[in-house]
């Protein structure tokens, strides 16, 4: 897709204004990558993959809660989101794997590491797992996508350079604010959620990034790759909220199937968004499976 700013983008991103700006920032293969490592020094690391239109404080509430259970934990933006560089690139696969493995390595992280990753951030979390097998601990899925077999109504027009960009500049405002308005059961923390996602998409490139996001990554039809993650040796956790409306609660057991999961559990009350929706819970099934496979590891 070609590059083009949309109405509503007027900040720029670059060193300067990082500066004044939450979180720390990395030169990667591709862009500057925005993330945050924290917690104890000594705890099991855990890396989260984010969505597809979310910063890293959307982690906020998550981390802290396992912080608080002695695990640190790394977050970050995907490139377009959040602080990340709004690259000009196919934002496919291969392009937010390749982020996460060069943060991990330019931060001298080796492993082991447990991995939890929630709707597109699952798709890039089983395909980052498959790369680092040997260092993987645990892989948890949180509201996963992938299993819908028809694209988005639209998506193949979004693949035309300019029809793409032109769409973008005058509707991505409001189809953003469509995609928002989905995701989270509770009317304030769904308030908090897309002023804290409008924040970041007032700088410039934010709309391209989503809108090439939707046209090059492969968001369906993904049973091989629940299938490739199922015949793994990590063991993994999977996780719902039971008012998905966004990767509905149906394909459960469909994922399951395929997933083959060591334990899977479905957050009550919740919708699409259950680590920043119900971080407590999300934390303490997280917490409890890990430390069930530390024990059967060390036996």
């Amino acid at each position: 897709m070609k590059y083009f700013v949309a109405r509503g983008e007027h900040r720029r991103l670059d060193p300067t204004t990082r500066g004044q700006l939450r979180g720390s920032f990395m030169e990667c293969s591709d862009g500057v990558t925005h993330y945050e490592l924290a917690g104890p020094d000594n705890g099991e690391l855990v890396l989260l993959s984010p969505g597809t239109t979310i910063p890293l404080f959307y982690w906020d509430g998550l981390a802290e809660e396992l912080h608080q259970r002695g695990y640190r934990t790394l977050v970050y933006s995907g490139y377009g989101r959040g602080y990340s560089d709004r690259v000009r690139a196919v934002y496919d696969e291969s392009l937010f794997v390749r982020q996460l493995s060069d943060l991990t390595t330019r931060l001298g992280l080796h492993g082991p590491w447990h991995v939890i990753g929630a709707s597109l951030g699952a798709l890039v979390a089983m395909a980052f797992t498959a790369r680092h097998i040997e260092q993987t601990m645990t892989l948890t899925l949180v509201g996963p996508a992938g299993l819908d077999t028809q694209r988005p109504t639209g998506a193949g027009l979004l693949r035309h350079a300019r029809l793409g960009a032109l769409l973008g500049r005058n509707l991505g405002s409001r189809l953003l604010e469509n995609h928002l308005s989905h995701n989270v059961r509770d009317p304030e923390q769904s308030a908090a959620l897309s002023a804290m996602v409008r924040a970041c998409y007032e700088f410039e490139g934010s709309i391209y990034a989503l809108f090439a996001t939707i046209a090059d990554y492969p968001l369906t039809s993904r049973q091989p790759l629940y299938a490739q993650a199922g015949q793994s040796p990590v063991p993994s956790l999977l996780l719902w909220g039971d008012e998905d409306q966004v990767t509905p609660i149906t394909r459960l057991d469909e994922a399951r199937e395929l997933l083959t999961p060591a334990e899977w559990h479905v957050i009550r009350k919740c919708g699409h968004m259950a680590p920043y929706e119900r971080p407590t819970d999300v934390a303490v099934r997280f917490d409890a499976f890990a430390q069930q496979v530390g024990r059967r590891v060390q036996r």
